[in-house]
């Protein structure tokens, strides 16, 4: 079944992803963040030990339905290819371009969403950037900008990441090698049995519907096409009916316990990084593990690449902090982005320039 030929196979596609994020915020994720890439390979890469942030290390079921739905449902309706060979370092410096952006903002493009349908007014800063990010990426592109071809390679080679994350949910659930937050987010999830099958259903439907954030705008900048934006509606009207009827909507910038900030020029910068990078990468982080899924090593290495910042991020002290309630005063402490992740950020944003304009398409001789 082809999930995006049309507006409303596209809507529903948007609505079932919407109840799978519910059902796993209700099961037991984290408030406005349940489901997250950016946050969910973050805790996958310190349970795997990349990092030492002891709150948030949990290796997310989520995360290795995702790949496995994407990869199941390809190779069933014959999509599964297996292509690689474009650019792979500059993919992998994209890759972790796009979670320093994104642990700024504290949030991937979906969990952007998924906090503005709970009312967070700083997501609704942070889609200022995005929105500026994925145009400036768009400019890119008219200007000629590419990575190359990929090419068909052998079909072993695109089953390597999905094959690693079966290690992964063995490690997980049959061994104790794996680190486990015992405070924070990473200890706040919904059952493993809940999140695996939310991932498999989650990637099966953006595989089959070509869920893509960043392409959805890009798309309205440059073909004036907003078929794609109507799957992050259906997921939006989804969300915000969730987070009213279950009492999680709250509409302000300060709010305690939703992992945010409101340092609004961070937030625009932040978001504006991750879309700016995604539009070169060739989609949002969602649909890098779902292109991965499906065969792209390209997409592999750059989602090695979010595996790799997310681990800079908490190692040097890049990753923002958000806002909370202090334990024995009871005041709320608002969160920040650090010193560190400040000056990555303009590198980030500068190296996105460079990489963007020298790389051209060549011209057909």
């Amino acid at each position: 079944m082809n999930l995006s030929d049309s507006k409303k196979k596209l809507a529903l596609a948007g609505v079932i992803c919407g109840l799978v994020a519910a059902c796993l915020a209700y099961f037991g994720n984290p408030a406005n963040m349940a489901f997250c890439i950016a946050c969910f390979v973050r805790d996958m890469a310190g349970s795997l030990g990349m990092h030492s942030a002891a709150p948030v290390q949990y290796a997310r079921p989520e995360i290795i339905g995702l790949i496995l739905g994407a990869f199941i449902i390809s190779v069933a309706t014959k999509e599964y290819r297996s292509t690689a060979g474009s650019s792979p370092m500059i993919r992998f410096v994209l890759g972790m371009i796009i979670m320093i952006g994104s642990l700024i903002f504290l949030g991937c493009p979906l969990r952007m969403v998924i906090r503005m349908s709970a009312g967070d007014l700083n997501a609704w800063v942070g889609l200022v950037g995005f929105i500026g990010g994925v145009a400036t990426g768009a400019f890119a592109l008219k200007k000629g900008f590419s990575l190359g071809r990929a090419h068909e390679t052998n079909k072993t080679s695109g089953v390597v990441l999905p094959a690693f994350m079966v290690a992964v949910l063995i490690l997980l659930t049959c061994t104790s090698l794996l680190k486990f937050s015992e405070a924070g987010p990473g200890s706040v999830h919904a059952p493993i049995i809940a999140s695996l099958i939310g991932g498999l259903v989650f990637g099966a439907v953006a595989q089959k519907s070509r869920m893509c954030f960043a392409g959805g705008i890009r798309d309205a900048i440059l073909m004036k096409n907003f078929d794609l934006l109507t799957i992050i509606a259906g997921l939006f009207v989804v969300m915000l009916v969730f987070n009213v009827a279950t009492a999680r909507f709250v509409v302000g910038f300060n709010t305690p316990g939703i992992i945010a900030h409101s340092e609004h020029l961070w937030n625009i910068l932040g978001m504006y990084v991750v879309g700016f990078a995604a539009v070169l990468a060739g989609g949002c982080p969602l649909r890098q593990l779902i292109l991965a899924g499906q065969g792209s090593s390209d997409a592999a290495v750059t989602v090695l690449g979010l595996f790799v910042g997310a681990a800079v991020c908490h190692n040097f002290g890049l990753a923002s902090s958000g806002t909370a309630v202090n334990a024995e005063t009871k005041e709320i402490v608002a969160g920040a982005a650090t010193t560190n992740g400040k000056v990555a950020c303009i590198i980030c944003i500068v190296v996105l320039f460079i990489i963007a304009f020298t790389n051209k398409r060549k011209a057909a001789k």
